[in-house]
């Protein structure tokens, strides 16, 4: 019996230590980089500027068109391709006219590893309508706070040696910029489609 009582004091102890060792940061003292938003702030939504393909581009410039955000990275080995494989059926189902007053943006929270070359050609692969986007990891990290997002770095001895853990929520933008929606990972396409015409 005092054996038992002692394996679980040494647990507790210890899981007690990892909590500290994961959440414990040090006044003054700043995060690593993109060690960022481990839990997710209240989303608010917001104006900001990223880097495409095309050269900059803000949300403001969007006006007039719905707008999807969805935060990830092109190294990515599910997550990403699932949501975005679902947002693509969604998107197949618009008519050409729905497809128009759209934009998708895909944004990578994997700076160093996304060149807007690489994002072009992932986004596109999904869909036309995907748009790759990204920038330094300062804009990033607002960009996540204003939208409620989540993201961290996750170093592991592998080819690629490090992972982004990542929220994968999508962010649905009305025609006035206004954040109205967020769809949850997993999100069936037809529910997706239903919450793109309501802002259509």
């Amino acid at each position: 019996m005092q054996r038992y009582v002692l394996w679980g004091v040494i647990l507790l102890l210890g899981g007690a230590l990892l909590l500290v060792g994961l959440f414990w940061n040090p006044a003054g003292q700043e995060p690593p980089k993109h060690q960022v938003l481990s839990l997710q702030a209240k989303p608010t939504g917001g104006d900001f500027t990223l880097v495409s393909a095309n050269g900059p581009l803000s949300l403001s410039d969007l006006h007039g068109q719905v707008v999807v955000l969805y935060f990830g990275y092109t190294w990515c080995p599910d997550i990403c391709p699932t949501s975005l494989g679902m947002l693509s059926m969604a998107l197949n189902e618009l008519n050409e006219a729905e497809q128009e007053g759209l934009q998708v943006l895909f944004i990578s929270v994997d700076p160093e590893r996304d060149s807007i070359e690489r994002l072009e050609e992932y986004s596109h692969y999904f869909h036309p309508k995907i748009l790759g986007v990204t920038g330094s990891a300062e804009v990033l990290a607002d960009v996540a706070k204003k939208y409620g997002a989540a993201y961290r770095r996750v170093e592991q001895p592998s080819e690629t040696n490090y992972v982004v853990d990542h929220s994968a929520d999508l962010y649905l933008i009305d025609r006035q910029g206004v954040l109205r929606e967020t769809l949850s990972h997993g999100t069936e396409p037809e529910a997706i489609l239903a919450a793109l015409r309501r802002l259509l």
